[in-house]
Parts: structure tokens; C-alpha cells; sequence
């Protein structure tokens, strides 16, 4: 019997090229979306079900998940892969911006995911897969908001792991360093440091200045197999960093005292 898996930011980046892998390895494929209309590489694809998913709309949710079941019968993977960046001063933050942040890459995270563990309770099976970040281990100067959700994706990830397992359901984060995708571009809400002065706009200025000459890689398909085999390889292993400099900068915080790993950060960023 052919497994299922959905995913959510399926219309670019990590997210489409996770949908292809799985499709080439004879999966069925839930693509969701917010604007499924817009999709055209993915619609040419056989047993894929493209469908609207917003993570901050409850109805939506529920709607892709029974869609989903019944075209293919169970969903054996979830992929919470959507999530942006918000970028900025958190003094300069509006109340808006602090709560769409959390809505998309917390908040809607844990409705997609309470929306399929009916279904892998009742099957005693399945694996959920949390697409996290470096950012979930370490932070970044001006970047407060993002790294709350992915922190809190971990931690979240790592408890609820206990509860799950007894259900035969497995938990994963899987943890990309810098890839040229659209969080950069569209996916990124970048809020700044207005109206706080020079003493904010100055490293601001150089921070987004550091963030564009950043080395990225453009191997996304990387992410993907990581992804897929987090979801294959029937193991314990929680944690699963992707990218040379994912594992690097994740072992150097591991093994740094915080004060000379922010020393670190600070050279390297050029902030002061």
C-alpha cells in the first residue's frame, strides 16, 4: 500500500522539492498551500492532491486533512514545513507582527498537527516532521521573533515525542542552515529599527548587510532528502541538521561558553 504524506508550504522552496522527492519515491503527496490556484509545476504530477492550507485558518486545515484522507485513506507523514522570518528590533516590533509571527511557525504548526493525530492515533502509526532551523539552536542579532517560534518548535518537538510514541507515532526536527529559498524574498517581514535612532539603524543596516552576503546554498533537493529520510529511516534519532555550516555553527554553540560564542557572533556579524 503506497504511503501518504502532507505538507504545508508546498508552493516553493524546501517545501515543493520535499513534495517532488516524495512523489519520485512512489508516494501519494497532499501538497497544501494558501493559493493552490497559483501552482503549475506540481499539477502535472500523478496521485499528488494539491489543496488550500493557510496555517492561521482553522478551516482550511481541517478542510486539506479530510480531503486528503479521503483521496488517499491516511496521511503516514506530516511535513509542518510553512514559516517565514520577521526581522528586526524587538522595541520596534508591533503587537501584529509579534503575533502573526508566532500564528504561522508556532500557532498553525500545532493546529496542522492536532489536526492529523486523530488519524495516527487510530492507524497506531506515523511521523511528524518539524521543519526547524539552525535558528531553532542559536540566535541572531535581530531576529528575537523568528528564533522564539523555532525555539519553541524544539521544544515542543522534544516533549511531545513522550506522548506520542505509545501511539507508534515519531517525532522530527529537521534543522537547515542557509539555503537560497524564498524566506529571504517574499517569505521575510523585515521590520527594522524604525524610529529607534542611529544607535539601532546602525548595526541593523550592517546585520541585513551581513545577511546578503551570507554563503547560501542553492542545493534545496539537500533539505528534501533529509527530510525524507527522517520520515523512512524508522529510527529514534530526533534531530537532523542539514547544511556544512549547520553542523559546524550548531557543534561550536554546543561546545562555546555563551559569552565567547556571542564574542563570535559579534566579530563575525561586524555589529560593533
Amino acid at each position: 500500500m503506497k504511503k501518504t504524506v502532507l505538507i504545508t508550504g508546498a508552493s516553493s522552496g524546501f517545501g515543493k522539492e520535499t513534495a517532488k522527492l516524495f512523489h519520485k519515491n512512489g508516494w501519494n503527496v497532499i501538497a497544501t498551500m494558501r493559493s493552490p490556484e497559483k501552482e503549475t509545476d506540481l499539477t502535472a504530477l500523478s496521485d499528488i492532491l494539491i489543496t488550500k492550507l493557510d496555517v492561521t485558518d482553522k478551516a482550511t486545515i481541517k478542510t486539506a486533512v479530510q480531503a486528503g484522507i479521503e483521496k488517499f485513506g491516511q496521511i503516514d507523514v506530516l511535513v509542518n514545513n510553512a514559516g517565514y522570518g520577521a526581522m528586526g528590533a524587538l522595541e520596534a516590533a508591533t503587537e501584529e507582527q509579534i503575533k502573526q509571527q508566532f500564528d504561522v511557525n508556532f500557532f498553525g504548526l500545532i493546529e496542522v498537527t492536532k489536526a492529523v493525530l486523530p488519524g495516527m492515533r487510530q492507524q497506531w502509526s506515523g511521523v511528524i516532521i518539524n521543519v526547524s532551523s539552525i535558528g531553532g539552536r542559536l540566535a541572531f542579532p535581530f531576529s528575537s521573533l523568528y528564533h522564539a517560534t523555532k525555539f519553541a518548535v524544539e521544544g515542543l518537538t522534544e516533549s511531545i515525542q513522550y506522548e506520542l510514541n505509545p501511539f507508534g507515532i515519531h517525532l522530527k526536527i529537521v534543522e537547515p542552515g542557509g539555503y537560497k529559498t524564498e524566506f529571504a524574498g517574499r517569505s521575510m517581514d523585515l521590520f527594522g529599527a524604525e524610529g529607534l535612532g542611529e544607535e539601532y539603524n546602525t548595526p541593523f543596516n550592517k546585520f541585513v548587510s551581513m545577511l546578503e552576503n551570507w554563503p547560501m546554498s542553492e542545493n534545496l533537493g539537500e533539505v528534501a532528502e533529509v527530510i525524507y529520510e527522517a520520515a523512512t529511516d524508522g529510527t529514534e534519532k530526533l534531530r537532523y541538521p542539514v547544511g556544512h555550516e549547520a553542523v559546524d555553527i550548531i557543534t561550536a554553540r554546543q561546545q562555546m561558553e555563551d559569552a565567547d560564542f556571542k564574542k563570535m557572533m559579534v566579530a563575525q556579524m561586524g555589529i560593533n
